[in-house]
């Protein structure tokens, strides 16, 4: 099998690989509605019978008030199995495509596809079924493929990750494809650790006029924990803290008996988990009669390569090379499901999705002349284990 051979079908096929996204985009799959999830993963589950065929194992696992997971396996030319990752949810809200549609714009090599979930990540999910399509198409060899699609990842996947966890033992690789990174299109391979804490301070309400006094500000206290939380953070050691949002209170004229905060933590060094954990464990205010509880946890564990996913991204600078173009690397804030596989030192390698900018944010927007390359290098990465 030629790589090029590959990319030049891929090629041809872009008009109707853009018009499977168009369809994925139109079903909107906000993470916090169970209703369009069911919907959404329902036409996604047509669409991949219709253009991989029946597959030779499907299972739907229920994701409570989450969204359900849908594991669909192709059998190939070998035992060997290697699974690939794909959300179907996204960060936007239902209604949003009434005033951003989806679009395409420009010509050739400008040409880019705007729309809600275009970057994170309705593309990787195209391009992993059109890898396998092609794969199939032109009768190469390939291995045994289990799609993962999950309706959680946007929220921290808490349904999925269990069956993430237990899928990747079995895997001889794990391909994430969630988008690339810059405009080079660099692909994944270390991610920061995710911690989601939430700071509840506990006081006393009292008049702010009549007998202050008697009073023990809950908001007062917070605002004094807020800097020490803050200084947990260590950006030289790739540790950054952020209070993201705050609130309490009743009113002005009281003195304030319960304040909140929410907080982001991210981590390059698994070992600065234990730290952040004792720093905020140890939050107290001056004023004895305030209370802190500390609830939450860390939601991913960091991304940090190992030997087997080091070998995964050789392979991928191997396919590249075929194609043409150089296979960067790069470590990122953001967190994937990859993170679960991982941090259980097996292989993975993430960014396999599309090339464009703008996740989660309105401008967000893939760039099609690099949807034949980047479905081809999947295709490469698949036919890498058909023969192992």
């Amino acid at each position: 099998m030629h790589l090029p051979d590959i990319e030049s079908l891929a090629r041809t096929a872009l008009p109707e690989m853009t018009a499977d996204l168009k369809a994925l985009v139109e079903l909107e799959t906000p993470s916090n509605d169970k209703e369009l999830l069911n919907t959404g993963l329902a036409a996604v589950e047509r669409w991949a019978h219709d253009r991989l065929g029946p597959p030779d194992e499907s299972q739907r696992h229920d994701g409570g008030p989450h969204g359900d997971l849908l594991e669909l396996l192709y059998r190939g030319n070998t035992p060997t199995t290697v699974l690939m990752l794909c959300h179907y949810d996204t960060v936007w809200q239902a209604g949003t495509l009434a005033d951003w549609p989806f679009t395409v714009t420009g010509e050739g090599s400008t040409a880019r596809a705007s729309g809600p979930g275009t970057f994170d990540m309705k593309c990787g999910l195209t391009q992993a079924v059109w890898a396998l399509r092609l794969l199939r198409q032109t009768g190469a060899p390939h291995p045994t493929v289990r799609l993962l699609l999950n309706g959680d990842e946007e929220i921290g996947s808490p349904a999925s990750r269990p069956h993430i966890e237990r899928l990747s033992e079995h895997a001889a690789a794990t391909l994430v494809c969630e988008a690339a990174a810059g405009p080079e299109g660099a692909l994944k391979t270390a991610r920061k650790g995710v911690g989601l804490f939430e700071v509840t301070v506990e006081g006393i309400e009292a008049h702010a006029g009549l007998e202050p006094e008697r009073g023990a500000s809950a908001v007062h206290a917070l605002a004094e924990l807020v800097t020490r939380i803050a200084a947990l953070g260590a950006p030289q050691d790739g540790t950054t803290v952020n209070v993201g949002l705050i609130g309490g209170g009743t009113g002005r004229n009281v003195v304030a008996g319960r304040a909140h905060c929410g907080i982001d933590v991210r981590i390059t060094d698994p070992a600065e988990a234990a730290r952040i954990d004792a720093g905020l464990a140890a939050l107290r205010p001056s004023d004895p009669r305030v209370t802190v509880t500390v609830t939450g946890g860390w939601n991913r564990p960091a991304m940090v390569p190992n030997p087997a996913s080091r070998v995964l991204f050789k392979q991928a600078e191997e396919a590249a090379a075929e194609l043409g173009w150089t296979a960067r690397e790069t470590a990122v804030g953001g967190a994937s499901d990859g993170n679960f596989v991982a941090a259980l030192n097996r292989p993975v390698l993430d960014g396999l999705g599309a090339v464009g900018a703008g996740a989660h944010a309105r401008g967000e927007h893939v760039l099609l002349d690099h949807v034949p390359t980047r479905t081809a290098l999947l295709a490469g990465l698949l036919a890498a284990y058909a023969t192992e």
